[in-house]
C-alpha cells in the first residue's frame, strides 16, 4: 500500500468522524426548535451536545488540512470550483457557533428564539450541502485538462445532488433525534422518540431513492466490484434495523445503527471513487487522482509520522469527554448554553 492510499484512507476516515459526530450535532440544531417552546425545554435540547459540538468539527479542520497537505491539487480545485457553495457552509458555521455561545446573554426571549433560528437554519443547510458536496465528487463536475473547476454555482445544484442532499437532511436529523433519546428523560425523551420514529420513514425512502439514483447516475456501484457491492447493503441494512431497535426503546442500539448507516454510506462513496478524489464530467482522463493531485513523497512520508503520534491522542480525548459528559439531561440540569 504507497502513501497515496494510505492517506486518502486516513481522509476518508476523518470525514466518517465527521458525519458520524457532527451528524448528531446537526440533527439536534435541526430538531431544536420543535423539541418544545419553552426556553428550558431549548436550553437542555441544546445542553446535550453543548460539550461536543466545538470538538466535533475538529474533524473537519483535520481532514481538510489533511487534503491541503496530502493532495493540494484536489484541495485548490475543491475550494476554487465549489467556492459559492463552501462560503454558504462557512457562513453557516459561523452562525450556528455564535448562536450557541450568544443565546443565553440575555434573558429575553425574543433574543433567544433568534439564536434558536439560527442554529436551525446553519444546522439544516449543512446538513443539506454536505450531501450536495459528496454526490458532486462521484457524478462529476466540469474539471478540465488542468485541473481547473470549468462550471458555475448552478451546476452543483443538479437533481442528483440535491437528492443526496435531502437525503442527508433527513439522515442527519434522523441521527440528532436518536441521540436525544440517549441524553434526555422524561417529557423531552419521550417527544424525541415520536420524533424518531417520524423521521426514519422519510430517510429511509430519500436513502433508497438516492441509492437508485446513483446506481443509475454514476459508476459508483460497478467499480466496487460487487454489484451492488456489500457495504452499501450493509448501510441499507443498518437504517432498516433503526425502526426495529426504536420500537424496542433500544435507543443505543439505535444510535449505533444510523452511526453505521452513516459511516457505511461514506466508506462506499469513497471506495467508489477510488483511486480518482474528483470526477471530471469533461472527461474521465481529467479526473483528480490520489496520485495526479498528490504531495511528494517526502512530504506525505513526514505526515505518516505525524498523524501516528497526534492522531491517537486526539481520539483518546475526544473519547474520554464523552465519557465524562454521558449523563441524559432533564429540564432542571445545571449546564447551560
Amino acid at each position: 500500500m504507497d502513501l497515496q492510499t494510505i492517506w486518502f484512507i486516513l481522509v476518508t476516515v476523518l470525514f466518517i468522524g465527521f458525519f458520524v459526530l457532527e451528524g448528531f450535532d446537526f440533527g439536534v440544531g435541526i430538531l431544536l426548535p420543535f423539541m418544545g417552546s419553552e426556553d428550558n425545554d431549548r436550553r437542555t435540547v441544546i445542553n446535550t451536545i453543548g460539550p461536543f459540538w466545538d470538538g466535533n468539527e475538529v474533524w473537519l479542520i483535520t481532514a481538510g488540512g489533511a487534503m491541503f497537505a496530502a493532495f493540494p491539487e484536489w484541495y485548490a480545485t475543491l475550494f476554487s470550483g465549489f467556492y459559492p457553495a463552501l462560503l454558504l457552509m462557512l457562513v453557516a458555521l459561523i452562525a450556528r457557533g455564535v448562536a450557541f455561545e450568544f443565546r443565553s446573554k440575555h434573558d429575553n426571549r425574543t433574543w433567544r428564539s433568534f439564536w434558536d433560528w439560527c442554529i436551525f437554519a446553519g444546522s439544516a443547510i449543512l446538513a443539506l450541502l454536505w450531501g450536495v458536496a459528496l454526490s458532486n465528487f462521484i457524478r462529476g463536475v466540469p474539471i478540465d485538462s488542468s485541473m481547473q473547476y470549468a462550471g458555475g454555482f448552478i451546476d452543483l445544484l443538479n437533481p442528483y445532488a440535491l437528492s443526496c442532499g435531502l437525503a442527508s437532511l433527513f439522515i442527519f436529523t434522523l441521527h440528532g433525534a436518536v441521540f436525544l433519546t440517549l441524553k434526555t428523560t422524561g417529557e423531552l425523551h419521550d417527544r424525541a422518540m415520536g420524533l424518531a420514529r417520524k423521521l426514519w420513514a422519510p430517510a429511509t425512502i430519500l436513502s433508497m431513492i438516492f441509492a437508485g439514483y446513483t446506481y443509475v447516475a454514476t459508476d459508483l456501484f460497478q467499480r466496487l466490484g460487487v454489484n451492488p457491492g456489500a457495504i452499501p447493503i450493509f448501510s441499507v441494512l443498518a437504517l432498516l434495523s433503526v425502526i426495529v431497535m426504536l420500537k424496542k426503546n433500544a435507543s443505543g442500539w439505535a444510535f449505533a445503527m444510523t452511526a453505521v448507516a452513516i459511516a457505511f454510506s461514506t466508506i462506499t462513496i469513497f471506495l467508489g471513487l477510488y483511486p480518482r478524489v474528483l470526477v471530471s464530467s469533461l472527461n474521465p482522463d481529467w479526473s483528480l487522482t490520489i496520485y495526479n493531485a498528490s504531495s511528494s513523497p517526502y512530504t506525505l512520508g513526514i505526515m505518516t509520522t505525524v498523524a501516528l503520534v497526534f492522531v491517537p491522542l486526539v481520539l483518546i480525548y475526544q473519547g474520554w469527554s464523552y465519557w465524562i459528559f454521558r449523563q441524559r439531561l432533564a429540564r432542571d440540569s445545571k449546564l447551560e448554553y
